[in-house]
């Protein structure tokens, strides 16, 4: 069909009446620039500065398809990133610089067609990335999405064409996730220079401008202005403090009044913000200038994140089978993600078995642990596999070596190993491992494995050695590698 207009934003109305018109917002970020003057006052008036919002974004979509990928609502968190356009540089680059990334640039999307595996601080060093500040983020994305379990070699960043790129970007750069339906982008870095805090100030007329002290004053060369005030009042009447205003502006730097002071020498007229100045309005001498502090226009360096997509793709990265059993469904969530943490099962029915479990239940929830009772009376390979199916990194059993000496067995899902521990230590566990303080690795190396039956008979392993899983009709069990 033939090209016609079409609107993104979803129009609506707005009052009793429904006479004034609105649109949803197809973004968050402009909530955070309208807001930058009191943003920059909660930061005390430091630069550089960042602030981030979460929340729902609205695009009228022509084709909604493939589940939380395009949709019409969707949930979006962005961060804005203010900075001297001058000095994009970031004091936490540095640590990240290191970082290996598989990056796509644009000359290699038009020509080779393949992705290089570079350090950010390369990438930033031969200028395939922009600036310090946008290396920065990409590289801080890609270890969240790994923290947080997506596989790294299913990631790439996707340097935007000059086609596509928006038309006040300096670069830009998408995370692209690698799922069923291809390369799905998820993540948007964008510096979107100075353009929409430019845009805000002209419209509402309030400067959106930061300062900077300087170590040592400077000689800057500016324009000292002379009006005149009959010839601008005759020709602007009440828009001659407007016009004045804009001229002022331009001859705080000499750089920027240039063009202005060129044009009225050469052709006697300009246009300065829609209107029309003549060489009588004005005279101007170039002077230098004495200043501690420089103002500018912040740039904005953007990471946006898709919630949906992300969520989406977390879920395709996490998804596997048991080797030799496609029957056994696992999610393997980190456990820093994973919406239950530990599952508790009861060996038995018995309410001296229950009472243990409820007892070990409540300790955890109370340390914000969160947790999945079992207590069906379904074969306990059984409750072990649907604990998988649902992507609960640890399995508690209570078994009857329980009532005897107080101690539990700990089961993990990826490897399905157990251990066998004191009962009052299964928290403080379960905790670290969950924040980050320690790893299973490390948990099995101290403590005893052991593999258990669905009866409750346990045979130990050689003083923690290394163990294989095998599998039956009865379940999955961790052995020595070593028979004894």
């Amino acid at each position: 069909s033939n090209a016609f207009p079409f609107n993104l934003m979803f129009k609506t109305s707005i009052g009793p009446e429904g006479t004034a018109v609105g649109y949803l917002r197809p973004e968050t970020a402009q909530g955070l620039f309208v807001n930058f003057r009191r943003l920059l006052d909660a930061n005390s008036g430091k630069m550089p500065f960042a602030a981030a919002q979460i929340g729902l974004g609205f695009r009228n979509e022509i084709a909604p398809r493939a589940g939380l990928l395009r949709v019409r609502e969707f949930c979006m968190g962005e961060i804005e990133h203010f900075v001297n356009p001058d000095d994009k540089s970031h004091p936490s680059f540095p640590s990240v610089a290191a970082k290996e990334l598989i990056l796509f640039g644009s000359d290699d999307q038009l020509g080779s067609g393949k992705t290089k595996t570079v350090s950010i601080g390369e990438a930033v060093k031969s200028g395939l990335v922009n600036n310090e500040t946008l290396g920065y983020f990409m590289a801080r994305t890609q270890l969240f999405m790994e923290k947080i379990g997506m596989d790294p070699a299913r990631m790439r960043f996707r340097q935007h064409l000059k086609t596509e790129m928006a038309h006040y970007a300096c670069d830009c750069w998408d995370l692209e996730i690698e799922s069923s339906y291809g390369w799905v982008e998820c993540v948007g870095h964008a510096d979107r220079a100075c353009y929409d805090l430019e845009v805000h100030s002209k419209k509402t007329n309030t400067p959106m401008v930061a300062t900077q002290r300087l170590d040592k004053p400077m000689e800057i060369e500016v324009a000292k202005l002379k009006f005149d005030r009959k010839a601008l009042g005759k020709a602007f009447r009440q828009d001659q403090r407007v016009v004045s205003g804009a001229l002022e502006a331009l001859a705080e730097s000499w750089t920027d009044f240039e063009p202005i002071a060129t044009a009225l020498e050469t052709e006697g007229k300009t246009t300065v913000d829609g209107f029309e100045i003549t060489k009588d309005m004005l005279t101007w001498t170039k002077v230098k200038k004495r200043v501690n502090e420089i103002k500018f226009t912040p740039s904005v360096i953007e990471p946006s994140f898709g919630m949906g997509r992300i969520l989406y793709s977390l879920l395709e990265h996490s998804f596997y089978q048991r080797e030799g059993d496609e029957q056994r469904i696992v999610m393997k969530f980190k456990p820093a993600v994973a919406p239950n943490k530990c599952a508790i099962l009861p060996i038995s029915s018995g309410p001296e078995v229950n009472a243990v479990v409820d007892e070990i239940a409540a300790e955890l929830m109370e340390s914000d642990i969160s947790t999945k009772v079992d207590k069906s009376g379904a074969a306990l390979g059984r409750r072990y596999a649907r604990a998988d199916e649902l992507g609960v990194p640890f399995a508690i059993t209570v078994d009857f070596e329980t009532l005897k000496d107080d101690t539990v067995t700990l089961r993990e899902r990826d490897s399905m190993v157990q251990i066998r521990l004191a009962k009052e230590e299964i928290t403080k566990l379960i905790f670290d491992i969950v924040h980050g303080r320690t790893s299973w690795d490390e948990v099995v190396k101290l403590h005893r494995v052991v593999q258990v039956s669905e009866d409750g008979e346990e045979a130990a392993a050689a003083g923690g050695a290394a163990t294989v899983v095998e599998s039956n009709s009865r379940g999955s069990f961790s052995r020595p590698a070593e028979k004894i």
